[in-house]
């Protein structure tokens, strides 16, 4: 997935960051639009939301803050799945915790390093791609399963994951925000479970921009060519369940489900937490994490 047609909206009352950032951005294919204060960024946001792939937005700014832009994004129908980076000077645990549950799930601290900067942003920007083809794949997906009690299917890779969640998604009453928690975990079964990238590993791979070709080179070692993850789904009565399992070692999955401070300048580490998130039901691991039940109740 390429950054190429991708804009970004960045945020800040200064001017020499905003300058500072821009040079940043020119070794990508990412545009940038500046906006000097909260106003004139939700004026660009309102006037074509449509136009952004991400927000980078400057926490402490005098009039509308950032955590009051933040807000009234989240709040919008149609920004609320909009990414935003909240960049700051605060680096307390409590600010983060504040701005991670408001909805910003990607940090930034200042000074700026390039390469942090880089990968998030980045990393952002592809996240809201996938978002959009997702919810693409999900309207133009026929709702066959509506009609389906049970089902086992299997997939390997990357592109097999996010179109058997889109095309599972379809079973539920709401298929957009459904498709988003099959996605993650799913996705989480193929690198983590099967291919066995560590935390670290993605971290490194991230930064590079070598996360996607990583996997891809895995899946071809022989050690990979027979493991395959599995998704079973259940339907009783207006209740689904979907139970993903993968053939790895399983992971400490406690500590990630939910979002962390110490984990907010990752470029990533957010996916099972923001699943559970948006997700209006059920989510349970069991054993060494290597499974996990999805429960959706329909509201027909």
């Amino acid at each position: 997935m390429s950054d190429n047609g991708a804009t970004v909206l960045v945020v800040d009352d200064d001017e020499l960051n905003l300058e500072l950032i821009s040079e940043y951005m020119r070794e990508t294919e990412i545009t940038t639009i500046s906006a000097n204060n909260g106003e004139i960024a939700l004026k660009l946001l309102g006037e074509s939301p449509e136009q952004f792939s991400a927000v980078l937005l400057d926490r402490m700014m005098p009039g509308i803050d950032g955590m009051e832009v933040l807000s009234r994004i989240k709040s919008d129908a149609i920004l609320t799945k909009l990414p935003v980076i909240m960049q700051t000077a605060k680096e307390g645990r409590e600010n983060m915790l504040e701005g991670l549950q408001a909805g910003s799930y990607y940090y930034l601290t200042k000074p700026y390093d390039r390469q942090t900067l880089l990968a998030i942003i980045r990393t952002a920007v592809k996240d809201y791609q996938r978002y959009c083809e997702l919810q693409t794949n999900v309207k133009q997906t026929a709702n066959t399963l509506k009609m389906m009690d049970k089902g086992k299917f299997t997939f390997q890779t990357l592109d097999e994951a996010r179109n058997l969640a889109a095309l599972l998604a379809n079973a539920c009453s709401d298929a957009g925000h459904v498709v988003l928690v099959l996605t993650e975990l799913m996705v989480n079964a193929v690198e983590h479970g099967n291919l066995g990238i560590s935390y670290e590993e993605k971290t490194r791979l991230n930064a590079l921009g070598e996360w996607e070709s990583e996997v891809n080179r895995r899946l071809k070692m022989p050690e990979n060519a027979s493991r395959r993850a599995i998704v079973k789904f259940e339907r009783k009565d207006n209740r689904i369940r979907f139970i993903i399992l993968d053939q790895g070692n399983g992971f400490e999955w406690e500590e990630y489900l939910d979002l962390s401070p110490d984990r907010a300048f990752d470029s990533h580490g957010r996916g099972i937490a923001m699943a559970r998130s948006i997700s209006f039901d059920q989510i349970e691991f069991r054993g060494n994490g290597n499974e996990v039940t999805v429960t959706v109740v329909n509201q027909e």
